[in-house]
């Protein structure tokens, strides 16, 4: 996957974390983006750590692994600010 591949999985990763996991969160679509790629690598990384597969080509799977990545950022940003 190229790089426009990427932005376009992380603003659609990034949008659906945002939207099982409302809140007020500073940043708009760029935060989304980097929200959206960053869940992806983290929760590819777990995944593949786990034996589960990886994020790495745009199937449901991936978008699965990176929206739990998302989620987990989100979450740990949200604690750390509280």
């Amino acid at each position: 996957m190229g790089i426009l591949g990427w932005i376009i999985f992380g603003l659609i990763v990034g949008a659906l974390a945002k939207w099982i996991m409302p809140g007020r969160d500073p940043g708009g679509i760029f935060i989304t983006i980097l929200l959206g790629i960053a869940g992806a690598l983290i929760g590819g990384f777990i995944a593949s750590a786990l034996g589960l597969g990886s994020a790495n080509s745009f199937t449901i799977g991936s978008m699965v692994i990176a929206i739990l990545g998302a989620l987990l950022l989100l979450f740990i940003y949200r604690k750390m600010r509280a």
